[in-house]
C-alpha cells in the first residue's frame, strides 16, 4: 500500500452549460475506472466550471495555481485529467505548464491518451504539437460559433441570453433542429415606454445618466428585480443600438427589423453624439441642462472675448425676503478693467429673453421653408454638371476599352499574318490606348469625388433643415431644459456687448437659411451675425 501512487485529478469544462448538477460526471468516472485499472489512489480533485483553456491563462486560473503548490509539496506523484487538452490549449503556455509538472517529479498522465513523457526530444516536440493542434482547435470552434450568431442575427432571431430591458422572449411557436420550442425576441410594450422616456430625457432635456437614476426612481420607476436602475444599466441602455431594431453580435450587425424598433435610428444617434460630446467636453454639448439660465456657457463678451460665468447676488440685509439676481458676469473685466472696456456683467433674465425672442421669430421663419428649397439653384446647377460630366467621361472610358480590346485581337491575327496592322503600330496604338483609360479612370475619380462632396453637404442641409423644423415646432411651448439643448445644438456661441448689442454664432451652416428667411439681398452677411431683422428687434 505504501507504494501506491498517489492521483490529483483535474476536470474541465469550458462553459457552465456542460455541468450537469454542479458537476462534471463524465470526465471524474473515466478518471476513477482508470485509475481503478491501474491500482491507483486518487487523493485530490479539483473541478473547473465554465473555464475557457483557451481564453484564460494557467496563472488566472485557481485550480491550475493550487495543483502545482500541491506539487511542490509532494502531496501527490500523478496529475490525471480525462484527455490532455483539460489542462489547457494555448500553445504558448501549456506545453510548459505540462513539463513543469515532469520536471518537479510529477508524472502527467490523460485517461484516454496515456503518459506525456519528456524522455527525447521526439517527446517533447509532440508535447508541443499536441496543444498547438488544441489552440487551433479552439480558434477554429470560436471562427465557427462567431459565424454561426452571425447568421442568427441576420436572420432576425435573438442569439441568447437574458432579453434586454424593453423586451421579453416569448414562444411562437417555431422549432429548433432539435424539434424543440425556442423563443421569440418581442416588443414589452410596458418597458419600452420607459426605455422611450429615458432617451427622451437624455437627449430633448439634457438629462445625465445619474439624474436619470434619481428621476426614475423619484418617480416609482424599478427594474425587473424591484430595485433602482443604477447609472451604468442607464448608460448601457443608451449605447444599446438594438432600440434601433438592430441585432448586433460581435463586429455584425443585421438590418433594420422595425417589428424590434422602440426608439428612431435618430434619436439613436443624437444619444451616441451626446454621449461622445460630454466626454470630449464638445461646445456644442451641454455637461448639464439644469438651472434657470438659458445661456448658460454660450455667452462671451464682445470686448475681450472671455467666457462670461454665471453669478447670483441678493439682498443680505433680509434673507428671508431677499431677491435673486442673476447676471453673466466679465471676470476679465472685474480683475482687469484696463483690458476690456465692455460691462462688467449683463442680467440673465434680459439677455436671456432677447434670445428667446430671436430664436421664436427665426423658427415662425423656418416653418415656411419647404425641403426643396434648402438648396441654391447654383448648387443644384453644379451637382447636374458633376453628373453629366461623369456620364461623359464613362462613356469615353466605356468607348477606349473596347478600343483596346480590338487592339489587343489585332495582336493575335498579326502573328499569324491575318491582321492589316504591323506589330510595332499595333504597340503604339495599344500605348496611346492606355495612356487615354488612365487618364479618363483619374478624370472619373475626380469627378465622383466633387459629386461626393456636393451629395455630402447637401446631405448634412437636409439634416440641419429637419432638425430646425423639428425645433421649430416644439420650441415655443418647450421646457427650459428643452430650449436649453436645442440652443446648443443651434448656437456656438453668443457674443454680448455694451447696451446689449449682441452677436449670435451658428453651428448649423446657417447662409443657406440666412437667404432663404431674410432674402438675397442680406447674402453678404457673415454667416455668424445674427439676420438683420432680429439684430434690429434687439437693437
Amino acid at each position: 500500500m505504501n507504494d501506491q501512487k498517489r492521483v490529483c485529478c483535474l476536470y474541465r469544462v469550458s462553459t457552465l452549460g456542460q455541468v450537469e448538477k454542479d458537476d462534471i460526471p463524465m470526465q471524474k468516472q473515466s478518471c476513477h475506472e482508470f485509475c481503478e485499472r491501474n491500482g491507483w489512489q486518487i487523493v485530490k480533485e479539483f473541478s473547473e466550471k465554465g473555464v475557457s483553456g483557451f481564453k484564460v491563462s494557467a496563472k488566472d486560473r485557481d485550480a491550475i495555481q493550487e495543483i502545482q503548490r500541491e506539487a511542490l509539496l509532494g502531496s501527490f506523484d500523478i496529475l490525471l485529467v480525462f484527455m490532455f487538452d483539460r489542462l489547457g490549449r494555448k500553445d504558448d503556455e501549456t506545453p510548459f505548464v505540462v513539463e513543469w509538472f515532469a520536471k518537479n517529479g510529477i508524472e502527467v498522465w490523460s485517461a484516454m491518451e496515456g503518459q506525456q513523457r519528456f524522455d527525447t526530444h521526439v517527446d517533447k516536440l509532440m508535447n508541443y504539437l499536441r496543444y498547438w493542434q488544441a489552440s487551433g482547435e479552439s480558434e477554429k470552434t470560436s471562427v465557427r460559433t462567431k459565424t454561426r450568431l452571425a447568421q442568427i442575427v441576420q436572420e432576425g432571431r435573438f442569439r441568447g441570453g437574458i432579453a434586454p430591458y424593453g423586451y421579453r422572449l416569448e414562444k411562437q411557436g417555431r422549432m429548433s433542429k432539435k424539434n424543440r420550442e425556442v423563443n421569440e425576441i418581442l416588443v414589452d410594450e410596458d418597458e419600452a415606454k420607459l426605455v422611450r422616456l429615458i432617451f427622451q430625457k437624455y437627449v430633448n432635456e439634457g438629462y445625465g445618466a445619474q439624474r436619470l437614476s434619481r428621476f426614475l426612481y423619484e418617480e416609482g420607476y424599478r427594474n425587473r428585480k424591484g430595485t433602482n436602475f443604477a447609472n451604468t444599466t442607464i448608460i448601457k441602455m443608451l449605447k444599446n443600438i438594438m432600440y434601433t431594431g438592430v441585432l448586433r453580435s460581435g463586429e455584425s450587425q443585421s438590418e433594420v427589423f422595425r417589428h424590434l424598433q422602440i426608439i428612431e435610428p435618430e434619436l439613436y444617434d443624437r444619444a451616441q453624439a451626446l454621449m461622445e460630446g460630454r466626454t470630449q467636453k464638445h461646445n456644442d454639448v451641454p455637461l448639464n441642462s439644469k438651472g434657470s439660465a438659458l445661456l448658460s456657457g454660450l455667452v462671451y463678451c464682445a470686448h475681450c472675448g472671455s467666457k462670461l460665468v454665471l453669478t447670483t447676488s441678493g439682498d443680505s440685509r433680509d434673507r428671508k425676503n431677499r431677491r435673486i439676481r442673476a447676471r453673466y458676469c466679465c471676470h476679465n473685466k472685474v480683475r482687469h478693467p484696463q483690458d476690456c472696456d465692455g460691462q462688467s456683467g449683463y442680467g440673465v433674465t434680459k439677455l436671456d429673453a432677447l434670445i428667446d425672442s430671436m430664436m421664436i421669430l427665426l423658427f415662425s421663419q423656418v416653418k415656411n421653408i419647404s425641403r426643396s428649397q434648402i438648396l441654391t439653384q447654383q448648387r443644384w446647377r453644379e451637382m447636374g454638371e458633376r453628373n453629366s460630366a461623369l456620364s461623359q467621361v464613362q462613356k469615353q472610358l466605356e468607348a477606349k476599352e473596347k478600343e483596346l480590346t480590338t487592339y489587343k485581337a489585332e495582336v493575335y491575327k498579326s502573328i499569324s499574318g491575318e491582321s492589316r496592322f504591323d506589330a510595332e503600330l499595333l504597340n503604339e496604338l495599344i500605348g496611346t490606348c492606355k495612356v487615354d483609360i488612365e487618364q479618363l479612370t483619374c478624370q472619373r475619380t475626380a469627378i465622383k469625388a466633387e459629386l461626393a462632396d456636393l451629395e455630402g453637404e447637401a446631405n448634412r442641409l437636409q439634416k440641419d433643415y429637419n432638425d430646425m423644423i423639428s425645433w421649430a415646432h416644439i420650441y415655443a411651448t418647450a421646457s427650459r431644459e428643452q430650449k436649453k439643448m436645442i440652443l446648443y445644438q443651434l448656437i456656438h456661441r453668443v457674443e454680448i456687448g455694451r447696451d446689449y448689442k449682441i452677436n449670435v454664432q451658428f453651428n448649423i451652416s446657417y447662409r443657406q437659411y440666412q437667404q432663404l428667411f431674410f432674402g438675397a439681398e442680406h447674402a453678404d452677411i457673415r454667416d455668424a451675425n445674427v439676420p438683420e431683422t432680429p439684430q434690429k428687434m434687439l437693437g
